[in-house]
């Protein structure tokens, strides 16, 4: 008899690091969704008894999803496996009737553990080949270069995220990272098109190097933004050119550190990072990156809005990868991937 499962993840990479988590002996029927309306209409259709399912999607996110099975009671048990691990992300999908949360990247231990728990899994004491993958079909589609940031840039903003949850005891709405090409010479158009253009802004910068990748990090915040978070960190006087520059260098040391970190811990690499350094307060935006307009190199950008829920505060955090890291990346892919074998 065999397990009808739905993977549902806006990353072809996650939904292929699924697959293979899933015990090796388990007979599965194996289907996959991009999105959470994909995801919806198939469990509508009946062809899935369990749902792993993402949370941070375009269009239709994962507590979307979990909403509109527990408003339709969609006959479906929903396994929530996510980047972002905040506590209190784990607290609303189980409110919302998912059975259970897994972090990414997941291993196959923890997946069978989970399964035997709720029942769905039993391991096959007689199979003749520990590591015979039964019915499991490992997804067809390959990973590219954009997919495979994306995912891990996921896990690692999931990673900061945790970071600075915590510590300001609120919840940090997250996004889909976004990952575009872009020459220097562009920074300051990209950058403009996304911000407020009657707001001024502040910026802190980071290098990094390490295996073969070098790049940089550039954390963006809006004047108001670091006055609400002074405040929030309790600042005596949050108004101050000295609060704000301690908020620009606070914020940087727990969003560059732990997301480069989460990002290195992926790689199997470790990133050394450079000092931090101030760019501009109270500029616009385009002056702030204005060292760029010189240059035509290539670079990878990660882009990602934070918001903390609870007080309208956000902060763009960006990765810039250089071009010669691309370059590394591309010839590494198949072996990051997991795929050199096959």
């Amino acid at each position: 008899m065999y397990t009808r499962i739905l993977i549902c993840d806006d990353s072809a990479m996650a939904r292929k690091q699924l697959a293979r988590a899933l015990p090796r002996d388990w007979k599965t029927e194996i289907l996959y969704a991009g999105n959470g309306r994909e995801a919806l209409d198939v469990v509508r259709e009946g062809k899935a008894e369990l749902l792993l399912l993402d949370l941070n999607m375009p269009d239709m996110d994962g507590y979307q999803v979990l909403e509109v099975i527990r408003r339709e009671d969609l006959p479906v048990m929903t396994l929530v496996v996510s980047g972002d691990i905040q506590p209190e992300a784990r607290k609303r999908v189980i409110a919302q009737g998912a059975i259970d949360f897994l972090k990414k990247p997941v291993n196959s231990e923890q997946v069978a553990e989970v399964l035997e728990q709720f029942g769905l899994y039993q391991p096959d004491i007689a199979a003749p080949q520990p590591d015979s993958r039964g019915a499991i079909e490992v997804a067809p589609f390959s990973v590219g270069l954009s997919d495979f940031l994306q995912e891990i840039s996921n896990v690692a903003m999931g990673q900061a995220a945790d970071l600075l949850a915590r510590l300001l005891d609120t919840f940090v709405q997250l996004p889909v990272p976004r990952i575009t090409t872009v020459y220097r010479s562009e920074l300051s158009m990209v950058l403009t098109a996304s911000a407020q253009q009657q707001d001024t802004y502040s910026a802190v910068c980071q290098g990094f190097t390490g295996a073969g990748l070098a790049g940089e990090a550039l954390l963006l915040f809006s004047d108001s933004s670091v006055q609400d978070m002074a405040r929030l960190l309790g600042y005596d006087e949050a108004d101050t050119e000295v609060a704000g520059i301690e908020v620009l260098m606070d914020m940087s040391s727990i969003l560059f550190g732990a997301f480069l970190r989460g990002v290195g811990q992926q790689m199997d690499i470790q990133l050394g990072l450079g000092q931090p350094t101030v760019l501009g307060r109270h500029r616009r935006v385009d002056h702030l990156v204005e060292h760029h307009s010189r240059r035509q190199e290539k670079l990878m950008c990660v882009e990602i809005p934070y918001r903390l829920e609870e007080y309208g505060i956000s902060c763009d955090l960006l990765v810039f990868f250089t071009e010669e890291s691309i370059d590394q990346l591309e010839t590494n892919l198949p072996f990051l991937t997991g795929d050199s074998g096959e």
